[in-house]
């Protein structure tokens, strides 16, 4: 029975240690105005951002976030518009589509690719074109869904939570509306020491109250 007692004393201190090691202003940053009725984890990123690339191509932050976090925490993606140029707006508005018709998972690798690799995607047929092959979608399906206006609305809620949490920069994580992830705080003395760092962060602020 002590052996026991002192397991768990053991865990419940390894716990406070692990928890205790990420603070306010150094791993995250609390918001100064805290928005209500958002996802539990927001993630901000662009397909032209090199290191929005690197988290999802080479690091995959996105995948060992959600791995580590509860199977009922919403996690959420949006694209930005102010990367790209004129492009930038409609690779937001093809990302609707995506989350409409719940093709996320795989259009992410083809489109930065696309993007950033080959430069196969410069424009709105050739974004298209990559979506369709990869979402295994009709040319039909995709306009009608372009031209929704669950999509529309979803193209506004994107912006909209960029702006009501002030968003200067990509690849960027709220949590609860209440706090973002500060990139530049965590472990960088290897890849993976940074990774497991970014989604024990995350998981910490999403039990936080």
């Amino acid at each position: 029975m002590k052996k026991i007692m002192f397991a768990l004393v053991g865990l419940m201190l390894a716990f406070g240690a692990s928890a205790a090691q990420f603070t306010d202003g150094k791993q995250y940053v609390t918001l100064q105005k805290p928005v209500a009725g958002e996802p539990q984890v927001m993630e901000f990123f662009s397909f032209f951002c090199p290191h929005c690339y690197q988290f999802e191509r080479v690091y995959h932050v996105s995948d060992a976030v959600r791995k580590n976090l509860p199977a009922d925490t919403k996690v959420t993606k949006y694209h930005v518009d102010f990367l790209g140029g004129d492009f930038g707006p409609i690779v937001t508005h093809a990302w609707a589509v995506a989350m409409a018709l719940g093709v996320e998972d795989k259009v992410t690798a083809p489109i930065f690719d696309g993007i950033q690799k080959t430069q196969t995607v410069t424009d709105a047929a050739s974004l298209k074109e990559t979506f369709i092959k990869a979402a295994g979608i009709s040319s039909e399906d995709y306009d009608a869904a372009w031209n929704s206006f669950a999509v529309k609305a979803l193209v506004a809620q994107q912006q909209k939570a960029a702006s009501d949490v002030n968003l200067q920069g990509v690849p960027a994580i709220f949590v609860n509306g209440k706090y973002m992830v500060n990139n530049g705080g965590l472990d960088t003395s290897s890849m993976e020491n940074f990774v497991a760092d970014y989604a024990n962060v995350v998981k910490f602020l999403a039990a936080k109250q």
